[in-house]
C-alpha cells in the first residue's frame, strides 16, 4: 500500500514467511504524542503483533513502539493494546471472514502518508511447514538465476 508520497517506517518480515496474504487493507492508528514521536524515529518492531475484533473494533496487539527518548511522564507502555481506525462495514467484514477455519488479521506494515501514521493490515492463512520450505526453495532459485544473469552480462 506504501505509494507516493509514504515512507515505510517498519514492515513484518516473519508475517511474508509464516504466512499466504490474502488481501490488504489500510487503517489508521490511535496514538499518543510520543508514541508518534517514536515511530517517526522507525522505533516500532511488528515481529509477533496480531489484530483482534472485540465488540466491533479493532485492535492490534504485540506492536512495540519504544518509548520516546525524549519524553518523560507522557511516554505510555510500549506493548499497550492500539486502536485501529477503520470503517464500521470493513470492520465487521474482516470479523466474518476471521470466523472462518484458518483466518487471522496481521499487520504488515507501518507508514507514514502525509501527516498521518497508518498500518497495513492483511487476512492472511498460515502456511504449513513445508509450505515454508517450498518458498525458500523458489527464492533461493530465483537468487541464484539473478545472480547467474549478472555474470552472463558483465
Amino acid at each position: 500500500m506504501a505509494g507516493s508520497g509514504t515512507k515505510t517506517v517498519a514492515t513484518n518480515r516473519k508475517a511474508f514467511h509464516d504466512y499466504y496474504i490474502t488481501e490488504r487493507f489500510e487503517a489508521g492508528i490511535e496514538l499518543f504524542g510520543t508514541e508518534v514521536k517514536s515511530i517517526r524515529q522507525g522505533a516500532v518492531n511488528l515481529k509477533d503483533s496480531y489484530c483482534i475484533v472485540k465488540d466491533g473494533e479493532l485492535f492490534v496487539r504485540g506492536m512495540h513502539i519504544s518509548p520516546y527518548e525524549k519524553g518523560n511522564i507522557f511516554n505510555r507502555d510500549p506493548m499497550r493494546v492500539r486502536k485501529l481506525l477503520m470503517h464500521k462495514r470493513e470492520i465487521m467484514r474482516l470479523a466474518g471472514r476471521v470466523q472462518q477455519d484458518g483466518f487471522a488479521l496481521v499487520p504488515l506494515s507501518v507508514y507514514l502518508k502525509g501527516p498521518y501514521v497508518k498500518v497495513e493490515i492483511a487476512l492472511v492463512k498460515g502456511k504449513k511447514l513445508y509450505d515454508k520450505r517450498d518458498s525458500e526453495r523458489n527464492r533461493d532459485a530465483a537468487r541464484e538465476i539473478d545472480k547467474a544473469l549478472k555474470e552472463r552480462n558483465r
